[in-house]
């Protein structure tokens, strides 16, 4: 038996196909453009997802018996918007989840209608990157196109979509449009009412792990699947990358180096902090869970690299990095397209400060690497503070491939960090939601127990966790000192 899981990235989509002992049997990753009209913006088009998906498809297809193939799921860059007019065309393209253009938006929810009440319907507060400030953004400088919407749907949606015909969510997805009542598990009366849209042009909730039908049976002709292949709705790709990654257990925690960085926390029961600095958001397992999110985690290591030390040698920058003492006087702020948490700010920016004559690149590369992990640790301190106790912590995505990222990282927040037997991240946690949904599993947690194991363990250096906090208390205090001056630059 096969199970294949999609998951729809910023940068590319990633097609896993994995067996009933959750064994990797092949993986296909193909491109797709990401547009930036004007600063700040940040947009997809739907249909290059579903072109490079299909063509995927077919690739990773190829060679295999497809008469094995038994669910396929999803797995989605979160909270962008997509719409669809009365004969399913898209509307314009996605905005996505690091489009900042909503600011004004976020604080007319926070402020006028206020985060009290804001956090009551939904369990979170107004951020930029969440969907329902994108539909007051449309709702007021694109009024033909909101008026032409009859559906609303989030990306890895879209793809189920056009695979299934089933107009559906999830709801570890839907948790992140600030249009769900996240701890009732349903769409939010006031929030639609206030957003001008109905229930009817918002797709079914689903729990990620369940079956919303079959494969098209025009797809599986051309496919060459049996139209029985069952489409199992899958999640928001954090939530789907700590399935993939056995965090399903309350109290278990990831660490997630991809584009955005992130801290996740699985709960069995809904609370919130009490400045909503972390998101409150249903898990994929049927529970829920919390998390923290620094914006640019991996793409701010991919802009030093690329952008400015004009190379794609990234072992060549990490190798000299590890020859770099930890230096309390020479820091990075990653906020390379604003910040989540704990800032909620969209106008601070990345910045480099404390340099010195004695600098290098290997000590710049380093920097990057350590302000990405104090970002991730001012999360961690919020978690801390509500009494969540973290003494270990599994890690996922690109960055999780370097050693010395992974040894900074258990440094900074002073935890054992695991390795897993696999890194497939999202791709991997799609394809399990596919075997609970076919029906090979009773629930999330017995498959995650069967497939996933610890494989190798960095303990944290105690020397070097000393010097560490005393960095990052220094390094808490640049962002306080220049707040003020990020916006006078916008």
């Amino acid at each position: 038996m096969y199970f294949i899981g999609i998951d729809i990235g910023t940068t590319s989509v990633k097609i896993i196909a994995t067996d009933e002992n959750g064994s990797v049997i092949k993986t296909i990753s193909r491109e797709y453009p990401i547009y930036f009209p004007k600063p700040l913006w940040s947009e997809q088009n739907p249909k290059e997802w579903w072109e490079q998906s299909k063509f995927g498809l077919i690739e990773l297809l190829d060679g295999l018996d497809k008469n094995q193939v038994k669910a396929i799921s999803f797995s989605g860059q979160m909270h962008g918007l997509v719409t669809l007019d009365e004969n399913d065309d898209v509307i314009r393209p996605a905005i996505l989840w690091n489009d900042q253009r909503t600011d004004e938006e976020c604080q007319y929810l926070n402020e006028e209608i206020g985060q009290t009440i804001i956090s009551k319907w939904t369990g979170n507060l107004a951020l930029t990157g969440f969907t329902a400030p994108k539909l007051l953004w449309l709702r007021k400088n694109e009024p033909e196109n909101f008026n032409k919407i009859k559906k609303i749907m989030l990306p890895k949606d879209y793809l189920a979509y056009k695979m299934s015909g089933v107009f559906a969510t999830d709801m570890s997805d839907g948790s992140g449009t600030l249009y769900m009542d996240v701890k009732n598990r349903k769409w939010s009366k006031d929030m639609l009412e206030l957003l001008e849209i109905s229930e009817t042009q918002l797709p079914k909730l689903y729990e990620s792990y369940e079956s919303i039908g079959n494969i098209n049976v025009e797809l599986a002709s051309e496919l060459g699947l049996n139209k029985d292949v069952k489409i199992v709705i899958g999640g928001g790709d954090q939530a789907v990358a700590a399935v993939g990654g056995g965090v399903v257990e309350s109290g278990s925690c990831s660490l997630s180096l991809g584009t955005s960085g992130v801290v996740f926390t699985s709960n069995e029961k809904f609370f919130i902090d009490e400045n909503n600095s972390l998101h409150s958001f249903c898990h994929a397992n049927g529970k829920y869970h919390l998390m923290g999110v620094t914006l640019a985690a991996a793409s701010s290591l991919k802009w030093w690299v690329k952008e400015i030390n004009k190379t794609n040698d990234f072992d060549k920058l990490l190798d000299e990095a590890q020859e770099a003492k930890i230096d309390d006087s020479l820091f990075y702020l990653p906020y390379l397209m604003g910040e989540r948490t704990p800032h909620n700010d969209p106008n601070c920016r990345g910045l480099f400060i404390g340099m010195n004559m004695t600098h290098e690149r290997k000590h710049m590369t380093k920097a990057v690497l350590e302000g990405v992990a104090f970002s991730l640790r001012d999360t961690f301190e919020i978690m801390k503070e509500m009494g969540i106790e973290i003494n270990a912590i599994s890690i996922n995505g690109g960055g999780a491939k370097s050693r010395l990222w992974c040894q900074i990282i258990a440094d900074v927040l002073d935890v054992k960090v695991n390795k897993l037997n696999t890194n497939e991240g999202p791709a991997y946690g799609a394809s399990i939601l596919a075997s609970v949904g076919y029906g090979l599993f009773e629930s999330v947690e017995q498959a995650c127990k069967k497939f996933i194991k610890i494989t190798n363990t960095i303990e944290p250096n105690k020397e070097d966790v000393k010097l560490y906090n005393k960095k990052y208390n220094k390094f808490k205090k640049i962002y306080p000192a220049t707040k003020e001056l990020f916006r006078e630059l916008i």
